[in-house]
This record gives structure tokens, sequence and C-alpha cells, in this order.
């Protein structure tokens, strides 16, 4: 059986769908082929890529990409990660599964560097921690 197919979709594709997608090809990427999209994409988030550095995932690399990049593919999981994606694209195309599951915007997290930091720290680990509830590969059912 070939890799299961999940997009990760948040508004923008600056944090939240970008540390799910770099999180759970960290640790899963044997069993997910793993993408993330932004209804409006903009630019990525600098913190997600230090707190996520922290933890020796490098996304420093990631852009944000528009869910449109993606319309035309197959896609086993669908998951939106914030609210307003989940109003925005309540239906998409090709895809078996659809999940949602909202997290805090980072950005709209105020203060020092340190705050804003620990802030976002709170937010990856929690989404580290569903993506290991949710899909660790030894609890999933397989399907046909």
């Amino acid at each position: 059986m070939g890799k299961r197919r999940v997009l990760f979709i948040c508004t923008h594709n600056a944090a939240r769908s970008q540390m799910a997608e770099g999180l759970m090809k960290h640790m899963y990427g044997d069993y997910y082929e793993v993408f993330s999209g932004g209804t409006e994409p903009s630019v990525l988030n600098p913190y997600a890529v230090k707190t996520m550095q922290e933890i020796g995932i490098d996304i420093s690399h990631h852009y944000a990409k528009s869910i449109d990049e993606f319309l035309d593919e197959k896609f086993d999981y669908v998951i939106t990660v914030c609210d307003q994606a989940k109003d925005s694209c309540p239906f998409f195309p090709g895809a078996k599964n659809y999940i949602h599951k909202g997290f805090t915007d980072p950005s709209r997290f105020k203060g020092r560097e340190d705050e804003i930091l620990s802030q976002i720290r709170k937010v990856r680990d929690e989404i580290k921690d569903w993506i290991k509830q949710v899909f660790d590969p030894r609890h999933m059912k397989s399907s046909s």
C-alpha cells in the first residue's frame, strides 16, 4: 500500500498548517505524503520556523502556497487547522476524509519575542500531540 496523502489547510499557510506539515513529515513521513496550503496564502511566520528548529525540524525552505495548487489532486485526508479555513473551504474536491481541528492563530500573539515564542511553542506542541493521537500509523485502520 502506498503512502496516504494529507493536506493541511489554514488561512495564510504561514504557521499552523506549516508546522503540521513539518511535524507529520518528521514523525510519520514513511507512511504519509504531506502538504499544506492556505485559502489566502501570505508569508511563512519566522517564529514558527524558529520553534520548529528548536525540535530539530527545518521548515525554513517552506513557503506559503494556495490550496488552488492542489485542486486537481486526490487526498486521503484534508485537514483544516483554523476555523476561518474550515468556513471558507468546507469542501475540497478529491478528498476522501475531512477533519477539522482548530488551533490558536499565532499571528494574533502579541508581546515580547520570548512571550510570542512561548505561545507558538504551545501551539506547536498541541499540533504534535494531536497528530500523534490521530495519525500514529500503529493505530490507523487500513483503508482500501
